[in-house]
């Protein structure tokens, strides 16, 4: 007690924060509940049951340290009941050399949501070739529950071995959907997606849209950084183009308010989700079922040791019971 009174006396000049610094997005409600205690959270997502709000974004594979951060990341889903999504899945389509590292439903589990990943660029090029079949066996080896596409013209056309599309996303996602019996979702890869894009998708009958919105992971800005062209890094200007989640979580509650042909109802909000209380403002202001996703804060974790992941993940779900509890969002 005398220890803990002395270091309130020497860090209370050091603790105070200038009223700048206040979190102007929520009410602190102090008086409303009790500290959370750990209880059945259990929800429905992506058809399945699920703990924890949060969505594991896609993120790599290929090669040996891919292997483990995807064995770490689905240890993590299965421990605190999160879903998983791979990353790009490409190099399946026609090899078994990397299968082991995308191969994590033993680890995940049977009842917690997993999704395989293609490219834009590949299935407008299996459409092409009349070889859809291999989308579907790709989902079938994985056991995975379904399919993100990940739509990313930005990325390829910076990318030095970046392939073209020759025909709009959205037409070779309504053929997918006339073809499969899977679930699909599409997503972004860094950049988000405007209202007219989003309108599109909404009334699509997809499982999902994940934003990968504007502020996290930018896979254009990646490749323009691995791409020496001169001439390509004339392109620099649009990575700066994009949305942030907040924008476009307006934009799908307006849309879903007046747009009565909506058939997509449930929203991954990744991008730029910083840690549990970016994710709890985001999916508290959402009208449609949501969680959050995060990539490269969990791939830092992860590529490190299932300790510090297990750790970091802990602090992420006590910061999501301890918002529900004092925190409203304001309107």
């Amino acid at each position: 007690m005398a220890d803990r009174k002395k270091d309130h006396i020497e860090l209370a000049f050091q603790s105070q924060i200038e009223e700048a610094l206040i979190d102007e997005r929520f009410h602190y409600e102090p008086l409303l509940s009790a500290h959370p205690i750990i209880e059945d959270t259990s929800f429905t997502f992506l058809g399945k049951s699920m703990q924890t709000p949060i969505w594991v974004s896609s993120m790599t594979g290929g090669t040996e340290l891919a292997g483990k951060i995807n064995r770490n990341l689905a240890r993590a889903c299965a421990e605190f009941g999160m879903g998983m999504g791979l990353g790009s899945c490409r190099s399946l389509l026609d090899s078994d050399e990397y299968f082991s590292d995308f191969d994590v439903r033993d680890i995940i589990g049977e009842d917690l949501p997993l999704y395989a990943n293609l490219g834009i660029c590949q299935l407008e090029e299996l459409i092409q070739t009349k070889k859809i079949s291999k989308v579907i066996r790709l989902v079938g080896r994985l056991r995975a529950d379904g399919l993100i596409i990940h739509i990313n013209p930005m990325q390829e056309w910076l990318q030095p071995e970046g392939d073209r599309i020759s025909k709009s996303p959205l037409e070779s996602i309504e053929f997918l959907l006339e073809e499969v019996d899977f679930p699909i979702i599409v997503k972004e890869v860094g950049q988000g997606m405007g209202p007219e894009s989003l309108r599109a998708l909404l009334r699509l009958p997809l499982q999902a849209i994940e934003f990968a919105a504007f502020g996290g992971t930018n896979f254009a800005k990646i490749e323009l950084m691995r791409n020496p062209n001169l001439q390509v890094q004339l392109f620099d200007p649009l990575t700066n183009i994009g949305h942030s989640a907040s924008q476009m979580i307006n934009w799908v509650n307006d849309i879903v308010e007046n747009d009565e042909q909506v058939k997509c109802k449930e929203i991954i909000i990744s991008g730029g989700v910083q840690n549990f209380l970016d994710g709890y403002y985001l999916m508290e202001k959402s009208n449609l079922s949501a969680i959050y996703g995060q990539a490269s804060g969990l791939l830092k974790y992860a590529k490190e040791s299932y300790d510090d992941l297990k750790a970091y993940l802990e602090s992420q779900r006590k910061g999501i019971q301890l918002s529900r509890s004092f925190l409203r969002v304001r309107k």
